[in-house]
């Protein structure tokens, strides 16, 4: 089985909107979950399809560093999450002497690819009751 794992920090994409792309992916097919990002009209969409395809090449390293072999069409996304970044803070000025803060959020976003479990194929052994 291989794994591998993706991230990307201080995107400046905020995490509610990464969120609801990171949800389209989550459990499909390496390749559907590209195609699908390839084509989402969300602006957060372009920065996961490149983590998408970096966590790809990262099981291609890994798979050839222990001597497997590697079906990309195999790989599925196992897990993928957003957390909150850090937040850029800026003032605006307003009338009468205020300011007003805008608040420019960043993410940082994790992608976790897996191939199916090979213990999942094998059929289960059970002990056989002696007399």
């Amino acid at each position: 089985m291989v794994e591998s794992i993706a991230r990307v920090r201080h995107i400046r994409v905020t995490p509610q909107k990464a969120r609801r792309v990171v949800a389209l992916i989550k459990g499909k097919q390496a390749e559907e979950a590209l195609a699908i990002l390839k084509f989402a009209q969300q602006s957060a969409s372009e920065p996961i399809y490149k983590l998408v395809h970096s966590a790809i090449a990262n099981a291609r390293v890994a798979a050839d560093k222990d001597g497997e072999y590697l079906d990309e069409s195999d790989l599925y996304v196992k897990n993928a999450y957003v957390d909150e970044g850090t937040t850029l803070k800026r003032f605006q000025p307003r009338a009468q002497g205020r300011a007003f803060q805008i608040k420019k959020r960043t993410s940082h976003i994790t992608v976790v690819l897996s191939t199916p479990e090979a213990a999942d194929a094998a059929p289960v052994q059970t002990k056989k009751a002696s007399k």
